[in-house]
């Protein structure tokens, strides 16, 4: 079974920095794509973009880890993000998502 686990939310005061790793654990052949998306409180959930100067996506494929470095973080970055993985179980198999199970980001003085 495949199981991503993320790590790295919290609370930060505007101007700080976060840095959010996602890994991807279990049995399967490959991992297409890997990402970011957040919901912030009655909104609906989105796509996080790289921003420059802000936002950093990177990935790890020896450790099947994707990472989202955040900087000067604002208010309005409060969310609970989570990762996302199109990942195949079988060779020539289409990618199926997985999602992992969120971690909050409250950005507060």
């Amino acid at each position: 079974q495949v199981q991503l686990v993320e790590s790295g939310g919290g609370l930060v005061q505007p101007g700080g920095s976060l840095r959010l790793s996602c890994a991807a654990s279990g049995s399967f052949f490959s991992i297409n794509t890997m990402g970011w998306y957040r919901q912030a409180p009655g909104k609906q959930r989105e796509k996080v973009a790289p921003i420059t100067g802000r936002f950093t996506i990177s990935r790890d494929n020896a450790k099947n880890t994707v990472y989202l470095q955040m900087n000067s973080l604002k208010p309005e970055d409060t969310a609970v993000y989570y990762c996302n993985a199109k990942i195949s179980l079988r060779w020539g198999q289409a990618p199926l998502d997985y999602w992992g199970q969120g971690t909050q980001v409250t950005v507060s003085s």
